[in-house]
């Protein structure tokens, strides 16, 4: 296969560098151009001077923002609102959220048919309420495409799922990918580890969304050694690099 992805990354890997210029610097070191936005490094709530010195910030550094989250929708119209906004000046497609409750649905989908840009479900393991692929199916089967998925493989991993299965499965609600992987060593605890190091078939899920068509963001993802993550991210980039072009 030799495949190409726009391959970004989460800036919770970086989250311990801030303010936002420390998070640009870390990400012009490793030589990426593509980020997920962490609320804790531009909240879209903080204000409009504030949310525009950021987004331009990222510009001038020649940065895309391809998504932002984890984030909650659904609670608060008004907030609901002024988060779709920022996601439209960002320039989004998609976001990723951490779930969605049935009434808050009709709001959320309304929502992203007025901006029309998606939201896409983090499954968050066996803990959590959309961590199964069976209870995200339920749920895709009564609403509409805008409610879509952002697969984090690691998560899908630790719930007990196929993540390279799971592309197929929901490929046309596949807005985004965590591109991340688990070890179990610790009775059962997840560990990260270097991506295609762990329980993920990193050349089998890389070919999956390339036959499908892949065109959603994708955001590498290593929450390990967070005071010093350069060498992990680095090692993640090229073994990514490696499995696209083998």
């Amino acid at each position: 296969m030799s495949a190409e992805f726009r391959l970004g990354i989460q800036s919770y890997c970086f989250r311990k560098f801030q303010p936002l210029s420390s998070l640009i610097d870390c990400l012009k070191q490793v030589g990426l151009r593509y980020v997920e936005i962490w609320p804790g490094h531009l909240d879209y709530a903080a204000g409009d001077e504030v949310v525009r010195e950021g987004l331009d910030a990222l510009k001038e550094a020649g940065i895309t923002i391809d998504s932002y989250g984890v984030v909650g929708v659904g609670a608060d119209e008004a907030k609901d609102r002024q988060l779709f906004e920022f996601c439209r000046r960002a320039g989004l497609r998609s976001f990723s959220i951490g779930g969605i409750d049935d009434n808050a649905i009709d709001l959320v989908e309304s929502l992203c048919d007025e901006y029309a840009i998606n939201v896409a479900i983090h499954n968050h393991g066996h803990r959590h309420n959309f961590g199964s692929f069976d209870t995200l199916e339920e749920l895709f089967g009564r609403t509409s495409s805008r409610i879509g998925m952002c697969m984090d493989t690691a998560w899908a991993l630790d719930s007990g799922e196929d993540p390279v299965a799971g592309v197929e499965r929901f490929g046309d609600r596949l807005y985004g990918v965590h591109l991340k992987d688990f070890v179990f060593p610790d009775e059962g605890r997840p560990q990260d580890v270097i991506i295609g190091t762990g329980g993920l078939d990193l050349p089998a899920y890389l070919d999956a969304l390339d036959a499908i068509g892949f065109d959603g963001y994708m955001s590498l993802e290593y929450e390990g050694n967070p005071d010093d993550p350069m060498d992990e991210v680095m090692a993640c980039m090229k073994a990514v690099k490696e499995a696209a072009e083998g």
